[in-house]
């Protein structure tokens, strides 16, 4: 791609949409056009992207032609409008969920596996952000000698529920502090009959359990590190948490490696 692409944000309005847009800004991103998407409930809005006023426009198909990337923000939109821009000649950087286990998709974390970018076939999708956190980590170890084992524990948090997890966290906050009662209406998942209260409380749940007794959040973790490593029998066990505090997760994470390794071979790479 010689010109300066023309950028699509999908779902530009919300946590992660706002987070696309300020990176593009500190990273000075290069684009001859940006258009600034969402559903039709923001649409009309306006938002500010280096120094110039958008309005934001609902995505539609044709909202995609003519455009070269496309930064998709997530949620079920992905599925429908994600085959549509790749149709119109867009590349779709999806960070929804979507695609993710899809064999004809490759999923990429640039610093681990940005060979399998050669494949992709109009869309790339992003991985779960408590994924990328762990294999950032541990490629440089799996370079080193073969993975076999990982045990991983990750406190996560609001942010990874989106903007409405981040509210949810506020109110709850200001509620308690009051004295009132709170409402939790999204934690640990917004599809879920029962929610529990995030301020002043972990919740040892993300997302709804799956096969195995495993939440979905877990089983995430475990699927993408094979599908990204290439290897399927690396034995991964994870327990995610939720974590009162508005942004930046972290993990524990215990590894066994085919060849023992120095601690200090480890550290430097």
């Amino acid at each position: 791609m010689t010109k300066e692409p023309v950028v699509a944000i999908l779902g530009a309005t919300g946590a992660v949409g706002q987070e696309f847009i300020r990176l593009i800004e500190e990273r000075k991103f290069p684009y001859s056009k940006l258009k600034l998407l969402a559903s039709y409930r923001s649409a009309g809005k306006k938002l500010t992207v280096n120094g110039q006023e958008y309005t934001v426009e609902e995505a539609k198909p044709e909202s995609f032609d003519g455009v070269d990337i496309g930064l998709f923000a997530g949620g079920s939109i992905s599925k429908e409008l994600g085959p549509e821009a790749a149709k119109r000649g867009c590349i779709v950087i999806d960070n929804s969920s979507t695609f993710r286990m899809d064999p004809n998709v490759p999923l990429v974390i640039p610093e681990v596996n940005p060979e399998d970018i050669a494949w992709h076939k109009g869309i790339i999708a992003n991985p779960n952000c408590s994924t990328i956190i762990m294999l950032m980590a541990l490629k440089p170890i799996h370079d080193l000698s073969p993975i076999k084992r990982i045990i991983v524990s990750t406190y996560q948090a609001v942010s990874g529920a989106g903007k409405e997890g981040i509210d949810e966290l506020r109110d709850e906050t200001e509620a308690y502090l009051k004295g009132e009662e709170m409402q939790p209406k999204i934690l640990p998942s917004k599809s879920l009959p029962k929610h529990y209260p995030i301020a002043f409380n972990l919740i040892p749940q993300i997302d709804k359990f799956v096969e195995k007794d495993y939440t979905k959040e877990e089983m995430k973790m475990v699927n993408e590190t094979h599908k990204m490593l290439h290897d399927d029998s690396i034995a991964i066990t994870a327990t995610t948490v939720r974590v009162p505090v508005f942004r930046s997760h972290a993990e524990s994470v215990y590894v066994e490696t085919a060849d023992e390794l120095s601690v200090d071979a480890v550290r430097k790479a």
